[in-house]
């Protein structure tokens, strides 16, 4: 089991349930507590089953902890292929695994299939391996997604609430993204 360091850059959750700012919204979410209307929106300051990270902390945390995942799950148009804006290729941060669409509030079996295996396979089928979970800011899919590894057992989850963007911002190195074929295939050695 990975020993995990304390982490200055985590950012703290504030008092009270993260709901109580969406009392009047409750169409936004499914019965479930996944959110399934307008992704791009303000999300809380944390989630119940994550530490929610600031750039400082991801880094930290990728220095101390080499082999913590980092998930990018910035969704993509599927159609039997994933469709790229022409032009626009997504950037993520180096080392990141992107499972796109994984984050959605309904999540069809094929994708949850897809998010089950890749965790699986990233984790070596550890529960408690650490992995940082981001999108963008304002994105509510890194959210869901956490909450769904949670669901499934995952007990070591990070949020990097702002993302590529705060990563961005702050002039980090980004690659571009490939996102993991679907449906899942199983990885050759």
């Amino acid at each position: 089991m990975l020993s995990l360091p304390s982490l200055g850059g985590a950012q703290e959750s504030s008092s009270g349930h993260w709901l109580e700012g969406y009392q009047d919204d409750f169409e936004l979410f499914s019965f479930d507590g996944y959110r399934i209307q307008r992704y791009r929106s303000p999300t809380p300051s944390h989630s119940e089953y994550a530490q929610t990270l600031n750039t400082e902390g991801v880094i930290s945390l990728v220095d101390k902890v080499p082999e913590v995942v980092l998930l990018d799950v910035q969704p993509l148009p599927w159609s039997g292929e994933f469709i790229h804006k022409k032009n626009e290729r997504r950037k993520n941060i180096k080392g990141s695994t992107w499972l796109p669409n994984v984050g959605l509030g309904e999540l069809e079996l094929s994708w949850s299939e897809y998010y089950q295996k890749h965790l699986e396979r990233l984790t070596n089928k550890n529960k408690s391996h650490p992995i940082i979970l981001y999108c963008r800011a304002d994105c509510w899919m890194s959210w869901n997604a956490i909450k769904r590894a949670a669901e499934w057992g995952y007990t070591t989850l990070y949020w990097y609430r702002d993302g590529t963007d705060a990563w961005l911002e702050a002039e980090k190195e980004v690659i571009v993204a490939t996102p993991e074929p679907f449906p899942y295939r199983e990885k050759k050695n």
